[in-house]
């Protein structure tokens, strides 16, 4: 979007990072490593101001920088997971709220580990087309540590409150039986994907807003959470998703909640057409900015 790279992100409220990682096991599907450089490129499409919903720029009301990417190697799990803690840790030590960009859904993992070293009542609002919390019990780490297991070692590690954290858009297909079973044992409140649509967006934000409070918020948005005819590119596609308008309204309803680290995930840019799903993804980005713009919440 035109900010400046800095890896220094003590002078602003917001630092844009890039996770070129996946974990290279998706059987038809590997890409997202090249996620962060396709939304990189397709955000020069996007424009700050945005009316009606805002008239401001939140680029240089945060003071936002681009802190480049980590460095990581996909399919090296470990040493790649250990790398991206450091690299959140670092913004948010400098008193930033950092704004990712994956990779696939396993880069939350790490992040989480990051944010919960600065906020013991950490919360997580996942919205998504899927979980990602299969049991993965297999003793290879590929078993225990994939984009499937990422909330499930989140509950194990203590990372985050479950209780008060949300999955909201789920649905199927999937390739195991019991999943929503399993993350609702985890913890979780689980809004699948058809009680979405039956509730409406208004009341399950009313959920959300309710049980959420002031809690500081890490909100990971996987990219499949919008239907395929609007986002191709992604690395688990699932139709029956939002359109881009549904997604867009979704986020803006957020308004309020005290957010302290933005994920965006899962763009797939070897799959995408026209970069649209990369487009998408820039604007996503830009709407949670202008949410951390009207949180006037000190960090």
């Amino acid at each position: 979007m035109g900010v400046p790279f800095s890896s220094n992100s003590s002078e602003s409220r917001a630092a844009v990072l890039g996770v070129p990682f996946d974990c290279g096991t998706h059987p038809t599907r590997i890409g997202a490593r090249l996620g962060p450089a396709a939304i990189r490129e397709q955000s020069a499409l996007v424009r700050p101001y945005q009316p009606p919903a805002w008239d401001f720029d939140p680029l240089a009301q945060l003071n936002v920088v681009d802190c480049g990417d980590v460095s990581c190697t996909s399919g090296v799990i470990t040493p790649s997971l250990d790398n991206i803690e450091q690299a959140v840790a670092k913004i948010v030590s400098a008193g930033a709220v950092p704004v990712t960009m994956g990779g696939d859904g396993l880069v939350t993992l790490p992040q989480l580990r990051a944010l919960h070293q600065r906020y013991s009542d950490l919360v997580v609002l996942h919205i998504d087309a899927h979980t990602d919390t299969y049991p993965g019990d297999g003793e290879s780490e590929h078993q225990r540590y994939n984009t499937a297991t990422t909330f499930t070692r989140a509950a194990e590690e203590g990372l985050i409150d479950t209780q008060r954290s949300f999955h909201i858009g789920a649905r199927g297909t999937v390739t195991v039986p019991g999943v929503f079973e399993h993350t609702r044992e985890k913890g979780y409140q689980l809004i699948d994907g058809a009680t979405l649509y039956q509730r409406g967006y208004a009341s399950v934000l009313d959920d959300v807003h309710e049980i959420l409070g002031d809690k500081p918020v890490y909100l990971c948005f996987d990219m499949d959470f919008f239907d395929p005819s609007c986002a191709p590119g992604v690395c688990t596609p699932t139709f029956g998703g939002a359109t881009a308008r549904e997604g867009l309204q979704l986020l803006a309803g957020l308004q309020g909640l005290k957010l302290v680290a933005i994920d965006v995930n899962t763009v797939s840019p070897p799959h995408d057409v026209g970069g649209m799903t990369a487009f998408l993804a820039a604007t996503v980005m830009i709407q949670c900015l202008a949410l951390l713009c009207d949180n006037s919440t000190d960090f």
